[in-house]
């Protein structure tokens, strides 16, 4: 009974049934937080300052978004976007399974050959919403691959983001007892590659590949008018391109996205790609297609301060400890569920290291886990939840593009699919590695 009141488990259920029933994600992740405060004991005035305290925490992130989001608004107004979008259309010659992979590739390239994560989406996505009336795509198979592209390779590439977090996970297992370098990570991790490219396939070929009837509504209208038209490269769209590089290059020199993100605004407004005076108009929209995103993340981060506070982690570690008498099975279930939990409540993989680093290392070397075994479980319960956590942005950056037009919903359509499609192969396959490896 004690686990079940523990501040997790109820902030976290309740952040689920509150959003499946169609609460704001933003309203729920507040509501959550508060519930899980008042279970610790935790006096009201003391949680809210512990929320907005922690809100800090994804500020660049936020600034980020929201700076990317008005860049992917500049790029459409020079019409690069419908040209690109016509490009890929003419490339996949009708075939929905194609597009969909292509998608899935400049996905992967967002997160480590051209490392600016979500911010394609709200460039590319708009555009090809009219292809994918067309094809009658179910848009839960794209909300599922870009899903896949944003989260798999992190797990099992070292590079770009991915050597972030592979390096995250070598750095906390040493601190904890466990010495390996992150050259040794991607060499457990592809086992967990194999576990999402299952999800993927099961849910493009088999879950999603029905045909599904869109209305061609907002963005859809104005492409199917002008898709007819003859498109050509001009000035300004080369100009938008090598803002596109610019902002890349500033990036990856400066480590900093938003820095990035401004030089790129810049290099658009300082050429006369877009005229400065629709500079207050292109900000707003960028604030449109990316600020709730950027506002999500900015909650999430105080939602996660002030499960940290209730001390819930460790008594959920401890309590979950009694159950597993020994098993290598029942060990890494209830560790893989508790990283499920704490993922779906904080809405970051990379933020779950530290803490499921410290709770979970002692127990893989006292239950005789290989390390290969370790490295794996400590991965799978940080990647939990990513997908399916209504505060993740592998699941806020989908929605962000195929609810354009507002036929796709943010639980409904991206949340519950991911979910269904990543974490139950993940766990399968963790649970499977404690065998085999």
């Amino acid at each position: 009974m004690e686990i079940l009141l523990n501040p997790i488990i109820v902030s976290v259920v309740l952040l689920c049934a509150l959003c499946i029933l169609r609460v704001n994600v933003l309203l729920a992740i507040i509501i959550s937080s508060i519930a899980a405060g008042i279970c610790a004991g935790m006096p009201i005035d003391k949680i809210m300052h512990t929320f907005i305290s922690g809100m800090g925490g994804n500020s660049e992130t936020a600034l980020s978004y929201i700076l990317l989001g008005a860049f992917a608004a500049a790029m459409t107004h020079t019409g690069l976007a419908p040209i690109l979008a016509k490009k890929i259309s003419n490339i996949i010659c009708g075939n929905k399974y194609i597009l969909i992979l292509i998608i899935t590739i400049i996905a992967i390239f967002s997160q480590n050959l051209i490392p600016v994560h979500i911010a394609f989406i709200p460039i590319l996505i708009p555009p090809l919403l009219h292809v994918m009336n067309k094809l009658k795509i179910d848009r839960r198979s794209v909300a599922c691959a870009l899903a896949f592209g944003l989260k798999t390779p992190y797990i099992m590439i070292p590079a770009g983001f991915g050597l972030i977090f592979q390096g995250l996970i070598a750095e906390n297992l040493t601190q904890n007892g466990i010495p390996i370098s992150v050259s040794e990570i991607w060499k457990s991790n592809w086992f967990l590659g194999v576990a999402m490219l299952t999800g993927l396939l099961i849910a493009v070929f088999w879950t999603y590949k029905k045909t599904r009837e869109y209305q061609n509504l907002g963005v859809c209208e104005s492409i199917s008018a002008e898709e007819n038209e003859e498109l050509k490269f001009n000035k300004n769209h080369y100009l938008t391109l090598f803002a596109a590089v610019a902002t890349l290059a500033v990036q990856l020199w400066t480590n900093s996205l938003p820095l990035g993100a401004l030089v790129g605004l810049t290099v658009i407004f300082g050429t006369g790609a877009i005229d400065h005076k629709k500079m207050d108009k292109l900000m707003n929209e960028g604030i449109g297609l990316m600020g709730y995103v950027a506002f999500v993340m900015l909650v999430a981060a105080g939602f996660a301060l002030v499960l940290k506070e209730t001390g819930g982690i460790d008594s959920l570690v401890h309590s979950a400890s009694a159950f597993m008498n020994g098993s290598k099975l029942l060990a890494s279930t209830i560790m893989l569920a508790i990283g499920l939990f704490i993922t779906m409540g904080i809405g970051t993989s990379f933020g779950t290291i530290p803490i499921l680093a410290v709770l979970f290392v002692p127990i893989c070397i006292k239950m005789g886990f290989s390390v290969p075994a370790t490295v794996i479980m400590i991965s799978a319960a940080a990647a939990l939840g990513d997908a399916g956590s209504p505060a993740s942005d592998t699941t806020l950056g989908p929605t962000s593009g195929l609810n354009a037009d507002g036929q796709h919903n943010h639980i409904i359509d991206t949340c519950i699919p991911t979910f269904l499609h990543y974490n139950i192969p993940l766990i399968i396959f963790a649970v499977l590695a404690t065998y085999i490896f």
